[in-house]
């Protein structure tokens, strides 16, 4: 039964008993969204008898489970008094149309550069589910409608009020928040929260994902500044490091060498925000310094194509210390570069003959239109598939990662004879000692200011990364522990 924001703020105990097993609180953080695992992020702030969301994800993985939970939103829209975005990404943002059709009329809250890659985002997101949807149903495969429209994309626009970097804003009375550069894609931040309840104010960070030093185009984290009493922590690499991001380059250069030589080609399952600009660029690079063959380069997704353009609109969050942004103002633009918009040219791709890069979304390989490319590649031992980013439980791209003899594409089965290449380079995630030089960072502001050490409540993590990760925090001399879904904490 879902409980009333009444019971919440008055009634709740705190379940865990490092903070005692009968304590009631007021000020408190529920977590119901990438908790213990890494989709769906959404975390509730109960402060004066208001309720802010800090993210509306959208939860990915085994189609039914995922879409049980998708529907079920754990608050009552109409009683939500506003959202807090760190960045545009599907499982940080994709419930907002779900959100808005289900009655949410209040403010979402999101730097300039997420609000305007969201209006592509969540529009592409509408737009794939209603056609994936009509093409099982051709086909007579179960499907589900869609979770929302394209007209729900476009009304949540209308909710989104875009803000600077470092500048105070009013969330709801006793709330404010500030934005602070996360360097994971264009326009993701951190959030700086104070809240303020019956006299006393505390300081909460909301990490968001924190992204790595030293990737293309965006610039490097900027941990939040005077410290905090409480910190929300992502987790995803917290039991590993990633190679270098100059490794990573190398690494793609010579997969790309590899397979052209054989014939072949590069399927790329990638995230149309963030990510497939950043192999743009790179591959922007490696072609300039004559490191890969001139084979052709083509992103097919219509969301890349437009979120690449909203990145043309943000050139003031580049990382202007990049030699490409130094010497070319055309990043994503040269001789080997294409992008496809059209279906037919997207179908043209699979008769096309020769060696070729193919960009497309999803990240995860669980919908758009790479899908038709692992359809009619994965079985061809020329190829390549590159995996460049974290791939959640239960996805297809997790399953490639496996290297599972067949794979389950489109309702059929695939022989995976392809070759399967892994760069965490390209994560857009800080790895485990980068997440420990930010959190460390947050915390020795804090001592300056006179604040302790913060509590942390780890989320977007598997219990594996977060397990391990907290045993290394607590012996740092770090409170730490990793909440599940429905659970609460005081701030």
């Amino acid at each position: 039964m879902q409980r009333t924001i009444t019971e919440l703020v008055c009634c709740t105990p705190i379940p865990s008993a490092r903070y005692g097993t009968a304590s009631p609180f007021i000020m408190h953080i529920e977590f119901v969204g990438a908790a213990r695992e890494v989709t769906g992020s959404c975390h509730l702030l109960h402060v004066n008898g208001h309720v802010v969301a800090l993210d509306c994800g959208l939860f990915q993985g085994r189609r039914s489970e995922s879409r049980a939970k998708n529907e079920k939103l754990p608050f009552d829209p109409d009683k939500l008094d506003a959202v807090v975005l760190s960045h545009a990404h599907i499982d940080h943002a994709g419930r907002l149309p779900y959100l808005v059709a289900q009655g949410f009329r209040h403010t979402i809250w999101a730097t300039a550069a997420t609000r305007d890659l969201c209006a592509v985002m969540l529009a592409d997101s509408a737009y794939i589910q209603e056609k994936d949807a009509a093409f099982l149903a051709k086909r007579g495969k179960p499907h589900a409608e869609p979770l929302y429209t394209t007209d729900d994309a476009t009304r949540t626009q209308k909710h989104m009020i875009g803000m600077p970097y470092e500048k105070w804003f009013q969330v709801t009375p006793g709330v404010r928040a500030q934005f602070v550069e996360a360097g994971h894609i264009l326009g993701s931040a951190s959030v700086m929260l104070e809240v303020t309840e019956k006299g006393e104010t505390k300081r909460l960070v909301f990490s968001g994902d924190v992204g790595r030093s030293g990737l293309p185009i965006i610039r490097d984290p900027a941990p939040p500044e005077g410290g905090a009493d409480v910190i929300i922590m992502e987790s995803t690499y917290g039991n590993r490091d990633h190679e270098s991001v100059e490794g990573a380059r190398e690494h793609l250069a010579k997969v790309v060498r590899e397979t052209a030589a054989r014939g072949g080609r590069i399927l790329i399952p990638s995230f149309a925000v963030g990510r497939t600009q950043e192999l743009v660029y790179d591959l922007h690079s490696l072609h300039r310094a004559g490191q890969i063959p001139s084979i052709p380069i083509i992103v097919d997704s219509p969301l890349a194509f437009n979120a690449t353009a909203v990145f043309e609109l943000h050139p003031e969050v580049f990382d202007t210390n990049e030699d490409l942004i130094r010497v070319t103002n055309d990043l994503f633009a040269f001789p080997l570069m294409r992008f496809t918009r059209e279906v037919s040219e997207s179908r043209a791709l699979n008769s096309a003959k020769g060696p070729m890069i193919i960009i497309a979304a999803s990240g995860m390989a669980e919908s758009g239109r790479i899908l038709h490319h692992l359809l009619h590649g994965a079985d061809d031992p020329r190829n390549t598939i590159l995996i460049v980013g974290f791939q959640a439980e239960h996805t297809l791209g997790r399953r490639i990662v496996e290297r599972r003899e067949t794979l389950r594409i489109m309702g059929d089965d695939v022989p995976l004879r392809a070759d399967v290449q892994i760069l965490n380079g390209y994560s857009a995630h800080g790895d485990r000692t980068e997440l420990r030089k930010w959190l460390d960072a947050v915390r020795d502001g804090g001592r300056e200011s006179g604040r302790t050490t913060p509590r942390v409540h780890l989320v977007h993590g598997e219990p594996e990364a977060q397990d391990a990760f907290a045993e290394s925090l607590r012996k740092g001399g770090y409170q730490v522990d990793a909440p599940n879904s429905g659970e609460t904490r005081p701030i």
